[in-house]
């Protein structure tokens, strides 16, 4: 029997704990994606740090003539197609310009709210874990799974979510129908050009019978 398999960080913390622009940057980001604590935005800077690693380090290779580095690269940019990070043609120095929002952008998180299977990114969340998402027919509980670019969201068809007439369900039915309120609403306050013209025509007519 082998020894126990350590278990290590797959992130690193900031360097300086104390970055009043870092901390006000990630307060934002948190907020948007809803993510449970910085520790899922110092992953998500950290896999980027490797990626660009990787790429920096292609093309240093790549300069020198290594014929390996073809291979890997094309590992690479495959990789990062099948996530619909980069397109096709693109080289490593797009690779270079990719942003933690970029991958965060790919989280099943992000995508549940988005394709309007949540009204916010913590009910989002909430949905996932509890077992209400399925990722090409199979549950997935994580929220941070990397949604590639054939993958297919749904509700769990044994989830009560999945019911119309869910309670969570009627909240968004209720939100959408009062955009259209609004919608109408505003419409109902603006006048067309036939109108328009039609009240000054009736204006000028009383002007001239004075």
């Amino acid at each position: 029997m082998g020894d126990p398999r350590k278990i290590r960080k797959t992130y690193r913390r900031p360097a300086h704990p104390w970055q009043r622009i870092r901390i006000e940057t990630e307060k934002a980001i948190e907020k948007q994606y809803g993510l449970k604590n910085k520790r899922e935005i110092w992953k998500v800077v950290s896999e980027l740090g490797r990626i660009s690693a990787q790429a920096k380090r292609l093309i240093r290779e790549k300069n020198k003539g290594n014929k390996q580095t073809e291979i890997e690269e094309k590992q690479l940019l495959s990789r990062l197609m099948k996530y619909n990070l980069i397109n096709e043609g693109d080289g490593l120095d797009i690779v270079l310009s990719l942003k933690p929002e970029d991958l965060l952008d790919r989280r099943l998180q992000t995508f549940v709210l988005k394709s309007d299977l949540a009204l916010t990114a913590k009910q989002a969340r909430q949905f996932i874990v509890h077992g209400h998402v399925l990722v090409n027919g199979q549950k997935v509980t994580v929220p941070s799974y990397m949604i590639g670019k054939t993958d297919a969201i749904s509700f769990n068809p044994l989830s009560t979510i999945s019911d119309q007439n869910h309670p969570e369900r009627s909240k968004e039915k209720k939100k959408s129908k009062g955009d259209n309120k609004n919608t109408k609403s505003e419409n109902a306050g603006e006048m067309t050009e036939e109108e328009l013209a039609k009240i000054e025509k009736e204006i000028v007519a009383e002007v001239d019978v004075k």
